[in-house]
């Protein structure tokens, strides 16, 4: 058996490179990354290929090790190099992610020590260091100091979290499901439908709330709608607002919900995914008032923050709540309850184990200061208002609504044929031209096209270029009418 042992040690201490060995894989890693930032403002944002990376499939993982140098190859032209390019600043579609560099080494370092940040006892400066996180953004949006929090993968998760303290909060039973009331708008994100069906939740009564021509919740049609629910025998007990919706942009009248679901006494869930971190500048916080008066709030810094994907947060007005209804003791973790002096992330979320995701902001927001993603921030409102502007004043062009964030619609009305043909093609063309990259959706019947303005290197010159390649496509397309 030792000599077995001693053997199967030599082969497995492949996993533990020397200095020498690491240094030539993080230079030629650090090599690729940095022909990749050098070259980002030229890359295209958008790439269509046949292949599709299917390269991938000639080289399966085996027992048989490739060099560095090989594996960066089969990286560069079977993932890198297809589709969207999310660190483009002409990625323009959905809403554009993050990726700023110093989140990349705050996540070099906490891979490197790996760090388990889910327990306070294992790692107490890891947990701290992500509770005063939360402490922050609970401060920002003017949370009180009672608030708590959790880092998620993403909004997905954060909703789910949110909507579970909900239920939990109300102590709602499988027998009271069906007459209880969740109140929302049809541009809830289907992520937070998604949230209600895996909380049990499906047997809820869900009402749409009318919208304003601007997509916003009507707060009055809400309200009558609480009280004929009461006066049917039913149990509004949750209603979800957005701080901007992923289709628009909009932002629902938060201060007005509050109000009415704190005199019915709901519990007011915010997804702010995509709008909440607009609060850290001046314009964004007049626009998101009355989001300090709900119960619990999701707010992206992949989106805000412009972090790398897989950085998400919820927050809690009542840290008791959300640890009520996440906490759990297994007799295997009797060891961590001598460690009392804060709350752990896997007592407030489904996660025991996690990505030490709290480096990944904390450095950033250390060695930069939170001024330039404020200016950032600012400057993604102003881009798309000035493109909601230029896009007016081109003939045949119909904008939509005013933009309340960093969203801004508007679609083309040919001189002959369907609208809706048209901008579907419209789209298409520019997907294929790949300089910029744009999304569409679908508003009351109209194909409508999106231009989400959200990446740190979006600038003045980029808005500029997509106007540009806008004029240059339709008229290819209206000449080949």
């Amino acid at each position: 058996m030792l000599d077995r042992i001693k053997q199967l040690e030599q082969i497995a201490l492949a996993l533990e490179p020397p200095a020498g060995q690491r240094g030539e894989l993080r230079n030629d890693v650090v090599q690729y990354t940095e022909s990749f930032l050098d070259h980002i403002h030229d890359l295209p944002a958008y790439v269509v290929t046949d292949d599709k990376g299917i390269g991938l499939y000639d080289s399966p993982i085996s027992e048989t090790p490739i060099d560095i140098k090989a594996a960066l190859q089969l990286l560069r032209h079977n993932v890198d190099r297809p589709g969207l390019n999310p660190a483009s600043g002409g990625h323009l579609g959905y809403i554009p992610g993050g990726g700023i560099y110093v989140s990349a080494l705050g996540d070099y370092l906490a891979d490197v020590s790996n760090r388990f940040s889910g327990l306070f006892f294992a790692s107490p400066g890891a947990v701290r260091m992500e509770n005063l996180l939360l402490d922050w953004m609970a401060k920002t949006v003017g949370y009180p100091a009672n608030a708590g929090g959790n880092l998620t993968s993403g909004g997905s998760i954060a909703n789910l979290i949110g909507i579970v303290t909900a239920r939990e909060a109300y102590n709602l039973k499988a027998k009271d499901f069906e007459k209880s009331v969740i109140y929302l708008t049809e541009q809830a994100h289907h992520s937070v439908d998604k949230a209600i069906r895996i909380a049990g939740l499906k047997e809820c009564v869900l009402r749409n709330v009318p919208m304003n021509e601007c997509f916003r919740m009507n707060a009055g049609a809400l309200e009558q709608t609480i009280i004929r629910d009461k006066k049917s025998g039913l149990q509004p007990w949750l209603v979800i607002a957005a701080a901007g919706t992923t289709d628009v942009g909009a932002v629902d009248p938060l201060e007005a919900i509050g109000d009415i679901a704190q005199r019915h006494r709901l519990w007011f869930h915010v997804d702010g995914a995509y709008g909440a971190f607009f609060v850290l500048c001046d314009e964004g916080k007049n626009i998101l008032k009355g989001m300090e008066q709900s119960d619990s709030l999701v707010m992206d810094p992949h989106k805000g923050l412009f972090l790398p994907y897989g950085s998400g947060a919820v927050l809690v007005k009542e840290k008791k709540k959300l640890g009520n209804a996440h906490w759990y003791q297994a007799s295997y973790l009797q060891d961590a309850l001598r460690s009392t002096d804060e709350l752990s992330p896997a007592d407030l979320s489904p996660e025991l184990t996690k990505h030490f995701r709290g480096l990944r902001l904390w450095l950033p927001l250390k060695l930069l200061g939170i001024a330039p993603f404020r200016a950032a921030l600012e400057e993604k409102i102003l881009l798309t208002r000035y493109f909601h502007e230029q896009i007016k004043r081109i003939d045949r062009f119909e904008a939509g609504n005013f933009p309340d964030l960093s969203v801004a619609t508007f679609r083309y009305i040919p001189k002959v044929g369907d609208p809706n043909d048209f901008n579907e093609r419209l789209v298409q063309e520019i997907q294929h031209d790949g300089r910029v990259f744009l999304s569409s959706t679908t508003l009351n019947g109209k194909f409508v096209i999106r231009l989400a303005v959200l990446s740190f290197r979006t600038h003045l010159n980029t808005i500029d270029l997509t106007i540009k390649i806008l004029r240059e496509k339709v008229r290819h397309l209206e000449e080949s009418l």
